[in-house]
């Protein structure tokens, strides 16, 4: 399988990084990620070309990142931490009732 990281560059846009043929596996993505590679990371993608398909694997990579920091008993770094939040589902919006007074 090969693995793209689309980082965003803030008013610049996002784009999937340019990457060596050779850093597109699974662990070289995640290790690419905890070494600040990716400053801003919004999703990972993994394609399976030999099978025609891709999927959205930001949830997976997400909780690796998680694991690997816990297990070296280190915090999530800072330029990833919005990334590992949103998919691990800390964030949820919610919206709250607004009564409606009718006069």
């Amino acid at each position: 399988m090969v693995y793209l990281v689309l980082d965003d560059f803030g008013d610049l846009g996002r784009a999937y990084c340019e990457t060596d043929v050779e850093r597109t596996g699974l662990e070289a993505v995640i290790s690419d990620l905890l070494s600040g590679q990716y400053k801003n990371p919004v999703r990972v993608v993994g394609f399976n070309t030999a099978e025609g398909w891709s999927e959205d694997v930001s949830a997976d990579v997400a909780r690796e990142l998680r694991l690997r920091c816990d297990e070296q008993m280190r915090d999530v770094p800072f330029f990833l931490q919005d990334f590992v939040d949103r998919y691990e589902g800390r964030y949820h919006d919610v919206q709250l009732p607004l009564r409606m007074r009718l006069a």
